[in-house]
């Protein structure tokens, strides 16, 4: 109750520092779920979610924008458990807790979400604090979006922020130089390990954009001893990114990211095309922007961006060669289906996801999602896969318990 209270006294200072310029906006989502397990899970299991998002903006004379957001969750069953998984010791070396506080049939939580400064010149741009730095072209893996890995297998999942600061300088009209200096993933982290200087820059055409970019991991031999399956990266790590869109008569992306580190003791630093993640794809509108298809490819190599790690990247990819398509059609202004796949070409296991979205009126929507998990055990053979039921752990052992259907139905209401 006491983090509640410190939220609306916070809101209630903004609103008398900011009278006259403060804009709240959101949403709010209710969702049920049912999961029908696989392996030593139950065989089928419900959960219920009720999460807010609350956004507020306050301008602070001409130039100068306050941005603040957090996220408030009340969730039980399958929706509690996961995020156990997520926030607890297992998935966060550095806490030993979740940040819930439990009640009679529910757990809730409160997370700031964002909480930064923007200052807008005739020539430079910066912002400063808890925010989102966005990298890269990508509409699906996201290679060069590191500090904040994607996974299509969860479309709704918003993106987190980083603690740090970027500055924007636009020395011609379709050019832009990015500068950004971020804080280590260990909070704890006192003595400069970690630390992510890095620049981007932007070039825009008529119909195409090109984005290069390097950042710069300060060294750190942290996590080498224990069980955060984090690497070792002595001599720091160095990332090299490259990212190209451009709306031909179709609309095409190309998105890389090299990770290099020095220290590493196999190649000595050089790993060749394990260091890379690299997606391509494209996408195009048909039957006068009804019927849309998206296509997207990703090569994941082992310490890649992209790549799963117990440490630093829950959300990443075992395997090297993925495919995920696409295809959305709109009745009409307020009703969309959609139908999707996530494809492993190294295992041959697949995730189909169909959608359903209706607007009931401007402001509310409902939405139904239903998710399959296929591999070659499932159709008959005797490999288990990535995104089968019973995915295998890292190590290559074979896996004990996972899912077959995954089901979501909710409201969304914005304000």
């Amino acid at each position: 109750m006491k983090r509640y209270f410190l939220l609306l006294m916070f809101s209630g200072v903004v609103v008398l520092l900011f009278p006259a310029d403060v804009e709240f906006s959101g949403l709010l989502d209710s969702t049920v779920n049912y999961t029908a397990g696989a392996g030593d899970a139950a065989a089928h299991a419900f959960g219920l979610e009720e999460y807010a998002n609350i956004r507020l903006r306050a301008r602070a004379g001409e130039k100068a924008t306050f941005f603040a957001a957090v996220n408030l969750v009340a969730l039980s069953g399958t929706y509690l458990e996961s995020a156990g998984l997520l926030g607890g010791i297992k998935a966060n070396p550095y806490f030993a807790s979740t940040p819930f506080v439990y009640g009679e049939n529910y757990a809730a939580a409160l997370e700031l979400e964002r909480l930064y400064f923007r200052v807008n010149g005739d020539y430079i741009d910066v912002e400063a604090g808890l925010l989102r730095i966005n990298l890269g072209y990508g509409q699906v893996w996201g290679s060069s979006d590191f500090l904040n890995p994607r996974n299509p297998l969860f479309p709704n999942a918003r993106p987190r922020g980083v603690l740090g600061v970027d500055a924007a300088f636009y020395p011609a009209d379709s050019l832009k130089l990015t500068g950004f200096f971020v804080a280590p993933k260990n909070p704890l982290e006192t003595e400069g390990g970690g630390f992510i200087p890095g620049l981007a820059l932007d070039k825009h055409w008529d119909r195409a954009s090109l984005q290069a970019l390097y950042a710069f991991e300060t060294p750190s031999s942290k996590g080498n001893s224990d069980a955060t399956g984090v690497e070792d990266f002595g001599m720091g790590l160095h990332r090299f990114g490259l990212s190209l869109k451009a709306d031909l008569e179709l609309g095409f992306v190309a998105d890389a990211l090299y990770t290099l580190n020095p220290s590493s003791v196999n190649g000595g630093g050089f790993r060749g095309i394990d260091g890379l993640s690299a997606g391509a794809g494209f996408d195009y509108s048909f039957l006068d922007g009804d019927l849309y298809v998206l296509f997207e490819y990703l090569f994941n190599g082992s310490s890649s961006a992209t790549a799963w790690n117990a440490g630093n990247n829950l959300m990443g990819w075992m395997n090297y060669h993925y495919l995920y398509g696409m295809a959305l059609y709109r009745f009409n202004d307020f009703c969309s289906l959609s139908f999707a796949t996530v494809f492993c070409f190294d295992d041959l296991s697949f995730s189909p996801i169909a959608s359903l979205d209706y607007e009931v009126f401007q402001g509310l929507s409902l939405n139904l999602t239903a998710r399959l998990a296929l591999d070659q055990k499932t159709l008959g053979g005797d490999r288990a896969g990535e995104l089968g039921p019973i995915p295998p752990n890292p190590d290559g052992s074979a896996g004990a318990s996972g899912a077959r259907v995954i089901v979501n139905a909710g409201a969304r209401l914005r304000f």
